[in-house]
């Protein structure tokens, strides 16, 4: 069986030298070509069966399009999108498999599992706190996994009150990621630390082999992983 040729946009940057460490290590994939964000996608996209993206927000819409108009599985894992955008990603979904992100982690989506049976079983009576640490040019505050870590709270409390964020920005923190469940007398924090961006890259090369075996819809990587 011939590798999965991938198309990977934002090749250049942290993420995308991840992914093609990670994939140099997979004899199952292999990456037939990088770009970056404005540059054409048409002629790179043809000779690809999947197509992952770290660029940038912005390249969003751009890159959705493409795949769906040559019926390319799309893995997306940059975060920071306008309302605009995510609706580009959702009239994509309708036409092909895309696997949308905040974060590709196996750990972190364990997180987010762990998060929503931690809120559920401890109730209304714990004060929730999340706390996120990234790399002084990270551009977005909150994180993305932060932002997906206060949707599963306000799922759970059914959006009963605001839930604070805190972000911090500095020196080369590759991500962290800590929920608070603060109580009369007790405290339970949930807390993920990546020390690489391996982690993020192969979480990402999984769902894309995932994304090619499905038909069109909108995933995320806990479908990814059956959580």
């Amino acid at each position: 069986m011939s590798a999965a040729r991938i198309l990977l946009v934002g090749a250049d940057g942290r993420m995308g030298q991840a992914v093609v460490a990670a994939a140099a290590q997979d004899p199952g994939l292999t990456i037939t070509a990088g770009i970056e964000r404005g540059d054409p996608i048409g002629p790179a996209i043809e000779s690809c069966d999947v197509v992952i993206d770290f660029s940038a927000a912005d390249a969003t819409e751009a890159v959705c399009q493409a795949c769906a108009q040559y019926g390319k599985p799309l893995v997306l894992g940059t975060t920071g999108h306008s309302a605009t955008q995510k609706e580009a990603v959702v009239a994509a979904a309708q036409k092909i498999p895309l696997v949308f992100a905040a974060n590709f982690s196996v750990g972190v989506n364990v997180l987010f599992a762990l998060t929503r049976r931690a809120a559920e079983l401890l109730g209304d009576d714990f004060d929730l706190e999340v706390v996120e640490m990234h790399h002084r040019t990270k551009k977005d505050a909150p994180s993305g996994t932060a932002k997906r870590l206060l949707e599963i709270l306000q799922e759970v409390r059914r959006g009963q009150h605001a839930i604070p964020a805190h972000s911090i920005r500095a020196g080369d923190i590759v991500g962290e990621h800590t929920v608070i469940f603060a109580g009369a007398g007790e405290r339970l924090e949930l807390t993920h630390r990546a020390a690489s961006r391996e982690t993020f890259a192969v979480g990402a090369l999984r769902a894309a082999r995932w994304a090619l075996e499905q038909p069109a819809g909108l995933y995320n990587m806990e479908d990814v992983l059956g959580l």
